[in-house]
């Protein structure tokens, strides 16, 4: 019986005089109790609403409502709370009607004390009965709930019980389970094992816990955390859960984890409040602390203020209803002497369902070198805007004045040697372009449209010095390309082939598998030149700028073309350039 907690007592009687006086008795009776008197079955029910109480005694004969109608509406709100009904009136026709009402005992008011006594008695009993019932209940639905499988075998080893989660592991139901014997549930030489080794165990040592093979209804067999006790009425008790899914979760695990190691990257796992749950050991070994040191801390201690509000707005973006799976971006990871090392971030959630968030993972990548080729070619490329600026600048001007000049010459002298200027300016101011085209052409083409290439052709055609060239155009298709970088192509091809194959050459823009070539019908390449035409400074010719090629190259390479050079259908020259995205008009 459970003992030494307080008793709250409901007493409802119409008489105060005789109230107060069960209520003295009671609490004289057992100090446990607390009585609380009300004059009707209203005010029991207010008191009921608002109190806990933990047993109820009412008289019968009351004005209003009597004691069993009262009974009647107490039963309708609290069930199981011990109801006696207390009354100086009463009649075998009453009790009889008071029981069926669902009173938990009927007591006659009598003439002494020795009444209290028994009353005190009963209501103890009542209320230790109810709460030992309740205890018993919340243990019962503690275990039909428990998520580890539970169950009773008696003394010939047959269920007795077993609840919701143990079924589950067999496939079945609880009440499938019942009156089936232990064996039936391992294969027959697992069954062999546990009745030689685990249940003599049992017999002798109280309990056993270990794995086990056992077998569900389908047949199929699985690995089971087990264990088995026994009680005083000879029963054992048993517990059992699969754990197939945790072994192989493990072996996963395992497998992870050396994967990870062998990750040359840092890799780190945060929890859900931003602590370091795993780091592998290239984490350690770039950042130069401990796996103690870091396991269990913040990420703060690898990243300064703004590197982890960096942080933490990227993973919201990640958690945001419409983010990435994963996102990178650059940070600075400061290492244990304080050094700050400038890194790239690949960021991602652990798997959660639900609203509930796990953690993170990511990857560190140290982009120190990338940062410092990033760094020159800044540095080159200022330099390349500060050359482009003398060039077009500190060298076009004194060629204009050049020019301007030999234009007055031209008018006051008669001089074969005019010509031979001219012809050298021209050359300059032609070196001048080529040159400013190479240092201003950037790396990559973002911008793209479908471009008719027979009509572009025909444009670059009428910009080039032609002669007597003659250009054909064998090509029914656009190119998706960037409409000024691919003119500078055609331009530089067209007049690579003129000052190579003569004022009469004939050139001609074809089509081929995927993409196009320009070709002509001069002397052509050297098969041991071909490798070296794209090279700055590359000419066959004594006017030859030698950066027209290189031009196309880097026209070629900014849209991630290729290109090739070999020997035309007429012995000249043929450019193939290939890799190109086009739409058959």
């Amino acid at each position: 019986m459970i003992t030494g907690h307080s008793i709250t007592i409901l007493h409802v009687d119409d008489d105060p005089d005789f109230a107060d006086m069960t209520k003295a008795f009671l609490e004289r009776k057992n100090n446990r109790f607390t009585v609380k008197t009300v004059r009707s079955a209203d005010e029991g029910m207010e008191y009921l609403a608002d109190t806990a109480v933990d047993c109820v005694i009412s008289d019968y004969d009351m004005p209003q409502q009597n004691g069993i109608e009262f009974l009647r509406e107490t039963r309708d709100t609290f069930p199981d709370i011990p109801f006696i009904l207390y009354t100086g009136k009463g009649s075998e026709e009453v009790a009889s009607e008071a029981i069926a009402a669902g009173a938990t005992d009927y007591f006659q008011k009598e003439s002494g004390t020795d009444q209290y006594t028994v009353l005190a008695n009963r209501i103890e009993t009542f209320v230790e009965q109810r709460r030992t019932h309740q205890q018993q209940q919340q243990q019962l639905d503690a275990i039909e709930t428990a998520r580890e499988g539970i169950a009773i075998l008696d003394e010939d080893g047959y269920y007795i019980y077993a609840n919701e989660a143990c079924a589950e592991v067999y496939r079945t139901t609880p009440d499938e389970l019942i009156g089936k014997h232990w064996t039936t549930f391992y294969p027959e030489d697992e069954a062999g094992y546990v009745h030689t080794e685990i249940l003599s165990s049992v017999e002798e040592d109280g309990y056993w816990r270990g794995k086990t093979t056992g077998r569900r209804v389908d047949g199929t067999t699985f690995t089971q955390d087990c264990a088995m006790a026994a009680t005083e009425e000879d029963t054992i008790i048993c517990t059992v859960q699969d754990i197939s899914d945790q072994i192989e979760s493990a072996k996963q695990l395992n497998r992870y984890r050396t994967l990870v190691e062998a990750i040359e990257d840092p890799v780190y796992v945060l929890n859900e409040e931003g602590q370091f749950e795993f780091v592998n050991e290239s984490f350690v070994e770039t950042f130069g602390y401990e796996f103690d040191e870091i396991l269990g801390n913040d990420v703060s201690i690898i990243k300064d203020e703004t590197a982890t509000e960096q942080g933490l707005a990227n993973l919201g973006r990640i958690l945001s209803s419409d983010g990435p799976d994963s996102i990178y971006f650059e940070t600075e990871i400061q290492q244990k002497s304080g050094e700050g090392i400038p890194c790239e971030d690949h960021m991602a959630v652990l798997p959660y369902e639900g609203e509930t968030f796990n953690g993170s993972v990511g990857i560190l990548r140290d982009i120190s070198e990338r940062k410092q080729r990033e760094q020159a070619l800044q540095r080159r490329n200022r330099r390349l805007d500060e050359f482009a600026s003398v060039v077009s600048h500190d060298l076009r001007n004194p060629l204009n004045v050049a020019e301007g000049n030999l234009e007055l010459l031209r008018k006051t002298c008669a001089s074969d040697r005019i010509d031979n200027i001219e012809h050298a300016l021209t050359r300059m101011n032609n070196l001048i372009e080529d040159l400013l085209q190479l240092a201003r052409a950037d790396d990559q083409v973002n911008n793209t449209e479908a471009i008719d290439l027979v009509d572009l052709s025909t444009d670059c055609w009428q910009t080039v010095k032609t002669a007597d060239a003659t250009l054909r155009g064998q090509i029914d298709r656009s190119v998706q390309a960037d409409r000024s970088r691919l003119a500078q192509l055609l331009e530089n091809l067209f007049r690579n082939a003129i000052e190579h194959g003569g004022q009469h050459v004939t050139i001609t823009v074809g089509e081929s598998a995927d993409g196009f070539y320009v070709e002509d019908n001069g002397p052509g390449i050297p098969e041991d030149e071909r490798g070296a035409v794209f090279e700055a400074g590359y000419t066959t010719t004594q006017d030859g700028t030698g950066f027209g090629l290189s031009i196309v190259n880097q026209v070629v390479e900014a849209h991630g073309w290729n290109i090739q050079v070999t020997e035309s259908s007429a012995g000249g020259a043929r450019f193939e350039i290939t890799g190109v995205k086009c739409d058959v008009d």
